[in-house]
């Protein structure tokens, strides 16, 4: 009997998705998950068809000869899901599409219905969250793929791999291996370099004033700072020139050094202080825009330290769980749905006094803000707080934040009123200002965040206590302050998103993999919450700088940025501009050809920085200085964690001091005789018992421990992390001897050939055996993990699912799938849900543990053998028969 057919076949993009969308739609639709794209460029040589192998344009994916026609294959890890959903599509009456509504879940939508070639009738719904009225409504009222929307996509897809894929290759060959280039990336890493110069080119100021704490009548005590002497004002920070560190030429300052203040001091103490002039100012303040993207990113970085790549793999699970609006918008709209349970919302929890007088709409900044229907947003209509969902973790404290500025929008006008009092000691003027909240307003739900740690908030109350002009004032204390004036603040990631995007450069839903790509790549490192550019960085802008100066010039990726919005509203075409960007004489093609052999690497690897006689170099090993001396070449290498604005000239002969010197050993092994050393190599810090001789050309040696300073290891300490590994004891049940040491991944426990980590809260030197036999019995392979955390049973076998640590991370675990939990992803946090996905994830992928793999291949080579064997040449030659042709493999 014949299955009966469903209404149709539902495609998205997670199972996450898929689940929620399921239980809205019912029986009558199968809803299934593409997991992402289907199809793509290949991603590596090894992937590209026989059939196109030997063309020139091959491994750029891109044909450039026939119109820039893009090579899509299916990658290995996707083909049974195409293989599913083809043969779901088989009992189906109609194809909807419902992926994302943006640029990429058109692509995916584009691809599938290429790859499934549907003779049933194709829809595309499209819903900006997924509630079961938002996923009625869409169902009911389908649309066309939008071919624009796919035109664009595609157009950005073959510009950035025509960018990577010419430019990558010769920053392997005059910089260093597995480095990349990227059309957004390599801009994001000139904003972060260029603030680098410019701190390392700072001249540092320094003025002084003084501060007075003044009580007032009602004996109420308030500070004041020095604005004038003898009627001008006296010197600030912004009146310094950063290249020179003295007074700009037209500043009409008063310049006060130490003894200066100090001698202001002593006569101002001799006289009488009283209140000048008191001026008054009210303002109002407006609640923020309800979150875009780019905003969501800056501010869960500024007050919940969330990276812009934690934030958004939240905010698409909340997304997906139907809590949020969808996450990728440039949008500051609400929809009146959303206005109208905000204000609800407002006058039950606040009440009416904290009601706006009507209904407050925004609108966008952003020129093109057409891939969002919305802002983020709260769900539905009743607004239901983060405990109502039962939400917890880095999603609960999302949520509330997403909830607090949405709620806020509608709410009334908060009141301030600042006060200036100008207070008069002989011919010195001083200054206090103080604020005061009259109404708070939208500030009982929400107050953006600030960039500066010394700024204050909005709703900051301080209030000066009640003057009068002419009153007498008492001076408690007069005290002179030294002040430096500060380089500018490197970046963090909410002030590179902001920066990013108030340039125009890449699309803000872009912004956390380009942040995390160029960590990974070695561009940056990450020093507390600022953003370091490396020396690696350095050079490779230089070298983007001086030859292809265009690709990274902020106002020409901007216009790349725009061309692509512009293809997307059907207002330019893609084949023209892509043929202006990579061909002729000007194009992309043509500038890597000429100057390959322009662009020397040493001169490129060298660089120059100001005010510092040494060199610095790039070199395969890490950088490190390079200064002639009597002319011989002396170099030493830089230690990992020195920034570029840090290196000095002190620094830099001191480490080349140490070079020609030698190091200084921190003591003497009381045993061996021999000195003992801290020394830095290119995987940090260790130690080292003599030095290297012909005779003992390999020094024992033991690395330091990551959470120990150099500066902390007294000779002690050194002698006894020498004489690892030691003997722990003997195991209770085996009797073989349990050991610890340190090797290549860290500290570790040693029984039978089985190696474990010891963790971070364990010391190598100190841990017992019983703590060493349990690592043993917890490392896998020998006897049960015990997992970090059970989440719950899976939904299909009943089979515990758990959270482990492993060697590279922490991951989930079912059955014999393993799969890694995303970087920047906090293990407290992850539900049963979440790891439900990720291993459906790895099971698409054909993941596995590792001895099923290289069983597998085992087995693949043992038939290969056995099949050489069986193909063995005979003593005659098989004659051919005619008419037989060879079948062309796919």
């Amino acid at each position: 009997m014949a299955k009966k057919k469903v209404k149709g076949l539902v495609i998205v993009e997670s199972p996450a998705k898929a689940r929620k969308i399921s239980g809205y739609l019912g029986s009558d639709y199968t809803v299934l998950a593409s997991m992402g794209h289907v199809r793509d460029l290949p991603p590596k040589a090894s992937e590209i068809p026989a059939a196109v192998k030997k063309e020139p344009w091959s491994t750029l994916g891109v044909n450039v000869d026939a119109e820039f026609e893009p090579l899509y294959i299916i990658p290995k890890e996707k083909k049974k899901v195409v293989k599913e959903l083809k043969d779901a599509l088989k009992n189906a009456q109609e194809l909807i599409i419902a992926t994302d509504e943006d640029r990429e879940g058109e692509s995916i939508g584009w691809h599938l219905i290429e790859l499934l070639k549907p003779k049933v009738p194709v829809k595309r719904m499209v819903f900006s969250e997924i509630t079961k009225s938002a996923i009625q409504a869409a169902i009911e009222n389908p649309r066309d793929i939008d071919s624009d929307l796919v035109s664009a996509q595609e157009t950005r897809r073959v510009l950035d791999r025509l960018y990577g894929y010419r430019l990558s290759p010769l920053l392997w060959k005059k910089v260093a291996p597995k480095l990349s280039a990227g059309r957004v990336q390599s801009v994001a890493v000139r904003v972060l370099v260029q603030r680098e110069l410019e701190r390392i080119a700072f001249h540092s100021g320094t003025y002084w004033d003084l501060k007075a704490t003044l009580k007032s009548n009602v004996e109420a005590q308030f500070e004041a700072q020095l604005w004038t002497v003898g009627g001008k004002k006296v010197a600030s920070g912004k009146d310094f020139d950063e290249s020179t560190g003295k007074l700009k030429v037209d500043a009409d300052v008063l310049l006060l050094n130490e003894q200066q203040s100090q001698e202001l001091k002593e006569r101002l103490l001799k006289n009488e202080w009283q209140v000048a002039k008191i001026e008054e100012r009210k303002q109002v303040r407006k609640p923020y825009p309800p979150f875009t993207t780019s905003t969501l990113q800056q501010e869960s970085n500024r007050k919940l330290n969330m990276t812009a790549r934690q934030t958004m793999q939240t905010a698409q699970r909340l997304y997906e769980a139907g809590h949020i609006t969808y996450m990728r918008t440039d949008s500051v709209n609400l929809s009146k749905e959303a206005i109208d349970a905000a204000r609800n919302c407002v006058d039950s929890r606040y009440g009416h006094e904290y009601l706006s007088e009507s209904p407050r709409q925004f609108t966008s900044k952003s020129k093109n803000a057409q891939e969002a229907h919305e802002a983020i947003r709260p769900a539905g209509t009743e607004m239901k707080t983060a405990e109502e969902l039962g939400l917890s973790g880095g999603e609960e404290r999302l949520y509330s934040l997403i909830w607090k500025r949405t709620v806020a929008t509608q709410m009334a006008e908060a009141r301030l009123r600042f006060q200036t009092v100008t207070i008069a000691a002989d011919d010195a003027e001083f200054r206090a200002t103080g604020r005061h909240v009259e109404f708070q307003g939208f500030f009982r739900a929400y107050v953006e965040g600030v960039d500066d740690p010394e700024a204050a908030l909005d709703d900051q109350e301080a209030s000066l206590p009640p003057l009068k002009e002419a009153e007498k004032l008492n001076c408690q204390e007069l005290e002179p302050i030294g002040h430096e004036t500060k380089p500018p603040a490197r970046y963090t990631e909410a002030t590179l998103v902001r920066a990013l995007e108030a340039d125009g450069i890449g699309r803000p839903s872009t912004y956390a993999s380009i942040i995390g790509t160029i960590q990974d790549r070695g561009y940056v490192r990450k020093q507390g919450s600022q953003l370091v550019p490396t020396f690696t960085a350095m050079a490779v802008t230089k070298l983007l700088e001086q030859y292809f100066p265009k690709l990274v010039d902020f106002a020409f990726t901007a216009n790349m940025e725009q061309t692509l919005d512009d293809i997307s509203n059907g207002e330019a075409e893609s084949l023209p501009y892509l043929k202006g960007f990579y061909g002729g004489d000007e194009g992309l093609d043509e500038q890597v050809k000429t100057n390959e052999e322009k662009i020397d690497p040493r001169e490129i690897c060298t660089l120059e920085l100001e005010g510092i006689e040494s060199n610095i170099r790039v070199g395969r090993y890490g950088p490190y200085l390079e200064k002639l001396l009597n002319g011989e070449n002396l170099t030493a290498s830089l230690p990992a964690e020195i920034s570029p604005a840090e290196i000095t000239n002190e620094l830099a002969e001191k480490l080349l001091k140490q070079k020609l010197e030698g190091p200084t050993p921190i003591g003497m092994h009381p045993e061996e005789g021999l000195p003992v050393f801290v020394l830095h190599g290119p995987y940090g810090y260790y130690l080292q018992l003599g030095e290297v001789t012909e005779e003992g050309p390999k020094p024992k040696r033991v690395s330091l421990p990551k959470n120990l300073e150099p500066e902390q290891v007294t000779l002690e300490l050194a002698l006894d992390l020498l004489s690892l590994p030691r003997t722990v004891g003997q195991h209770p049940e085996t009797e073989k001897v349990v050991k610890a040491g340190i090797g290549r991944f860290g500290p570790y426990v040693l029984h039978d050939k089985v190696y474990a980590s010891i963790p971070k809260d364990k010391d190598v030197l100190t841990i017992g055996l019983d703590d060493a036999v349990d690592l043993i019995k917890n490392k896998r392979g020998r006897g049960a993990a015990t997992p970090l955390k059970e989440l719950g049973a899976h939904p299909d076998d009943g089979e515990t699912v758990a959270v482990f640590e492993g060697r590279y991370g922490p991951y989930v675990k079912h059955g014999k799938i393993n799969a890694t939990i995303p970087k920047d992803t906090e293990v407290d946090s992850v539900t049963l849900q979440q790891a439900l996905d990720l291993i459906a994830a790895k099971a698409a992928k054909g993941g596995g543990t590792k001895k099923k793999k290289k069983k597998a291949t085992k087995k693949k080579a043992a038939k290969k053998k056995t099949a050489k064997k069986k193909a063995a040449p005979k003593k005659k030659a098989a004659k051919k028969k005619p008419g037989k042709k060879k079948k062309s493999s796919e």
